[in-house]
């Protein structure tokens, strides 16, 4: 009980300081100011993120982003986005040299105005994440995990991609000249010692 009050207030203490830096623009989106560089996007929740190529790195919210139970921090240059409202929280992400996405849960990753491109990306999706990115990149490891799906295309020069069986790729617009494919092994279920009545799951 204690841990998760201190998580609230937390949270609380965050969206406070976020709406200390932040202003409304004309259309109602929320621009984020002093977001600092950003290296890595991760996405938790219901939001979808769209990702755009700019010289210069910023975030925009949109929604009643105050009113939901949402963060949007950049910690060390990883901007981590989440909410678990009913609407989904929209953000717009401009980046410069961006490296890695991360989406959980029912998250969505958008590429947005074209291509996204980068010189390396490290792409995951676990849950029942889904990314749409059109691509253009001289490198990029890719994990789709659990029910997630991956909506690929544009230009990677060399790609690595794992895949577990439940999982949805799509690739049939998507270059490259070199590349490398692995299907992930499920999980093995063990048995736990009688009297535990539990199995375990490596």
């Amino acid at each position: 009980m204690k841990t998760q009050f201190a998580t609230i207030i937390a949270a609380a203490a965050l969206i406070f300081t976020t709406a200390a830096n932040a202003k409304t623009t004309d259309n109602g989106a929320v621009t984020l100011s002093e977001t600092g560089h950003i290296n890595k996007i991760e996405a938790n929740g219901n939001v979808e993120v769209y990702i755009t190529n700019g010289k210069e790195d910023g975030v925009k919210v949109y929604n009643n982003y105050y009113a939901q139970n949402a963060m949007v921090q950049n910690q060390d240059g990883t901007l981590r986005v989440s909410s678990y409202n009913t609407d989904a929280l929209v953000v717009l992400v401009t980046v410069s040299d961006l490296r890695g996405i991360n989406a959980n849960d029912h998250a969505i990753i958008k590429s947005y105005e074209g291509q996204l491109s980068a010189l390396s990306l490290d792409i995951k999706l676990n849950d029942s994440a889904i990314a749409s990115l059109d691509l253009d990149a001289v490198a990029a490891n890719i994990s789709v995990n659990d029910q997630a799906r991956a909506d690929l295309s544009g230009m990677v020069e060399n790609y690595h991609l794992d895949y577990s069986k439940s999982s949805t790729i799509n690739k049939s617009e998507l270059d490259s000249y070199t590349n490398s494919e692995r299907e992930l092994e499920q999980p093995k279920h063990i048995r736990a010692p009688r009297g535990f009545g539990i199995t375990a799951s490596l």
